[in-house]
């Protein structure tokens, strides 16, 4: 079974979180402070893995404007969020980076992240039946090559657990059935998912559908 976070986060955290990213890009785009830690709880110091999505609310299908992460647990929470934050909106080489001006028409999510788990298998073509759709994410990892989707990514685009794993391969630039190849590692990861209903609106927790 897919490994669990060691503690839980409530409403008011992910609000805390999701405020904490957007705060730590407006100050990195020279609007303000970086917000502080001086009222950070000890369990938002948790280490933690975190993504940190962005979605250009003013278009009807909140197409994603940039998203950066860090999978693995080797920072505070509160301080990976803040990284990863400031990273997706400068440094996602897929887009140019965000301007000041647009961060009212973008609105911000926060996955936080189990640590990532090995699925190991006796026959590789079993895998599918150990990704449960709407839980898991994916790690696909093959000599250099590396990629990772976030668990709602199979849900907005409707896949089922093959198609999830093709999908990653194609994200790792391999080849789509890459995932049947001995020596490539599959890894799952959960996450708890926080987002603006709107930019700089309420936060609420993503609830996705298992299948």
């Amino acid at each position: 079974m897919a490994t669990q976070l060691s503690f839980e986060l409530n409403s008011r955290d992910g609000a805390f979180l999701v405020g904490f990213a957007r705060r730590s890009i407006k100050a990195a785009l020279g609007r303000g402070n970086p917000p502080s830690q001086k009222d950070v709880s000890e369990k938002l110091r948790t280490i933690c893995g975190v993504f940190v999505t962005l979605k250009n609310a003013s278009e009807s299908n909140h197409s994603l404007r940039g998203c950066i992460g860090f999978p693995y647990p080797l920072m505070p929470l509160v301080d990976v969020v803040s990284k990863a934050a400031v990273s997706a909106a400068l440094e996602d080489h897929r887009f140019p980076p965000v301007g000041l001006d647009e961060m009212e028409s973008i609105a911000v999510e926060v996955s936080v992240l189990t640590p990532p788990e090995k699925i190991v298998v006796e026959c590789l073509e079993d895998l599918p039946e150990h990704v449960r759709i709407g839980r898991d994410g994916l790690i696909v990892d093959r000599g250099s090559n590396r990629g990772l989707l976030l668990p709602q990514v199979a849900v907005d685009w409707g896949w089922n657990a093959k198609e999830f794993l093709t999908q990653c391969c194609l994200k790792a630039y391999l080849p789509p059935e890459s995932w049947m190849i001995p020596g490539t590692d599959i890894f799952r990861f959960r996450a708890i998912i926080f987002t603006e209903e709107e930019p700089g609106g309420r936060t609420v927790r993503v609830e996705l559908k298992e299948i």
